[in-house]
């Protein structure tokens, strides 16, 4: 490409002389001239274009960061809202469901669950709390339910969404070994056919025929490998960024084309590659209970459950055994929200409670209530599980 470019300018400024000096044939000279600067403009173009889309990661990750908004404390019970790129090391902030954590930090108060899907691509959330080695939160990450007091212990631009924001646009754009070898091939056959093109002009004056510049360097760009040598980059950067439109950060055309010859992919947790949402597909009732009533007890409990577990379980219900939703604002119904305190959620209807929730925690639950946990749960749990 910059035997291309050095021709182009040769060929624009022989244009110039030769409009100056109004010599016959400017047309076919400017179209020469015009069609190589439109090659070098091209082979450019295509890379930038490439490498602007592959940096569209960042920018979203960017824009993620400066529209976070925070609530700090400005004392022990008033807070302000301010941008989290405001936000310095040692600030307290409170994070209540809904909201996104603004920056990295420690939790000093309150336990929540936390969905980290953003971050660690891990589906479920998890559970957060002050003290103890589950007490770290991450930036970017979004509170489920109750709420949470967190010291931050990152300034801005070395938290864990700018280091990601780094990576991504420091990505340089190493050559692969198949490039290199590629590019001494290129080199050699230019060299070879601008010997060539340059030894033709004495046997064109030889023979009573010279030819013009013009000529000679379309001559050598349609002989040279242009084409590849312009688009060559283009094609590494381009395979980076298609792994970038999923997710996928690749930094360095070396790991895209070691990519090729991988046949088996392990992966250390299912949450990389499944779906983000749990779905419920089968009701498995204990002894003495039908699926029948079991689907319509899970059904009660999950109608004010807008998680995708929830209306999965509401889904099922009607899809396998018809019940649909009823109208409870006559039954007096009290919904029960979930909070991570007691990993449980359903409905209080007529007195009698209907919940769901974690194993252990239900069990819990019908013990205190003075009820009999039936011995086949926790295998029935613990094989699902």
């Amino acid at each position: 490409m910059f035997v291309v470019e050095v021709g182009s300018v040769l060929t624009a400024a022989r244009l110039v002389l030769d409009a100056m000096a109004r010599r016959p044939g400017l047309g076919f000279e400017f179209q020469i001239t015009v069609w190589l600067w439109l090659t070098v403009l091209f082979a450019n173009f295509a890379e930038a274009m490439a490498e602007g889309r592959g940096k569209a990661q960042a920018d979203t990750l960017r824009k993620a960061r400066t529209e976070t908004i925070a609530k700090r404390f400005v004392d022990s019970t008033r807070t302000e809202v301010v941008p989290a790129e405001r936000l310095r090391k040692r600030d307290i902030v409170l994070v209540e469901a809904g909201d996104f954590i603004p920056s990295d930090g420690e939790i000093i108060e309150g336990v929540a669950s936390v969905d980290e899907s953003a971050i660690t691509g891990e589906s479920a959330p998890v559970i957060r709390e002050s003290g103890g080695d589950r007490s770290a939160v991450t930036g970017g990450t979004r509170v489920l339910s109750d709420w949470i007091r967190v010291r931050v212990t990152a300034d801005p631009g070395h938290t864990f969404l700018d280091r990601m924001i780094a990576l991504v646009e420091g990505a340089e754009r190493q050559k692969t070994p198949n490039e290199i070898a590629l590019n001494i091939l290129l080199a050699g056959l230019t060299i070879v056919f601008l010997l060539a093109v340059v030894t033709l002009q004495p046997f064109a004056i030889y023979s009573g025929a010279p030819q013009s510049i013009f000529v000679l360097v379309s001559l050598l760009v349609c002989l040279i490998p242009t084409t590849i040598g312009g688009l060559l980059s283009a094609i590494g950067i381009a395979g980076m960024d298609r792994l970038v439109q999923r997710n996928v950060l690749a930094m360095s055309g070396r790991a895209v084309e070691a990519a090729g010859d991988v046949h088996t992919l392990l992966l250390d947790k299912t949450g990389t590659i499944t779906f983000g949402n749990r779905q419920a597909t089968a009701f498995v009732p204990l002894p003495g209970v039908t699926e029948a009533e079991l689907a319509d007890a899970a059904q009660l409990s999950s109608l004010p459950d807008e998680t995708p577990e929830g209306r999965s379980i509401v889904i099922l219900a009607k899809e396998k055994y018809g019940i649909r939703g009823r109208e409870l604002a006559d039954k007096h119904a009290v919904f029960v929200p979930f909070t991570a305190q007691t990993r449980m959620s359903g409905i209080d209807l007529n007195g009698r409670s209907i919940l769901k929730g974690a194993g252990d925690t239900i069990e819990r639950f019908v013990t205190n209530q003075g009820g009999i946990v039936s011995p086949e749960l926790r295998g029935i749990v613990d094989k699902i599980a």
